[in-house]
């Protein structure tokens, strides 16, 4: 069953222009309503990127230490790419982010969108 604050590997192709593609580490953010209605296909997810350019974007880009989550390197979890993906793009099970970091993850996608 997927949760909200899951970390999986997922597969984001296609994608265009400057989305972030491949194979790489996404965090669900979606309602668990939603994650757990099998028959919904849809979650929302923020693509994570281990670029160290990156994690100069400012507000929207959360940083998220080695370890967080499952994931084996320092990395930047991009809320300014929030994006929709099919359940059947996630690969791999990594781990759980803490309520700490989903907060930050919270306030990253406000940063993005605008919103208080």
């Amino acid at each position: 069953m997927v949760n909200r604050s899951d970390v999986y590997l997922a597969d984001l192709t296609p994608r265009s222009g400057s989305e972030q593609t491949g194979r790489r580490p996404v965090v669900v953010i979606s309602n668990n309503g939603f994650n757990q209605t099998l028959n919904w296909k849809s979650l929302i997810v923020i693509p994570v990127s281990s670029s160290g350019s990156q994690a100069q974007r400012g507000l929207t880009a959360v940083l998220l230490p080695k370890g967080s989550g499952g994931l084996t390197k320092d990395s930047v979890a991009l809320c300014h790419q929030i994006t929709t993906v099919d359940r059947s793009k996630l690969l791999q099970f990594f781990g759980h982010l803490s309520d700490k970091i989903i907060k930050e993850l919270e306030e990253g996608i406000k940063a993005a969108i605008d919103i208080e």
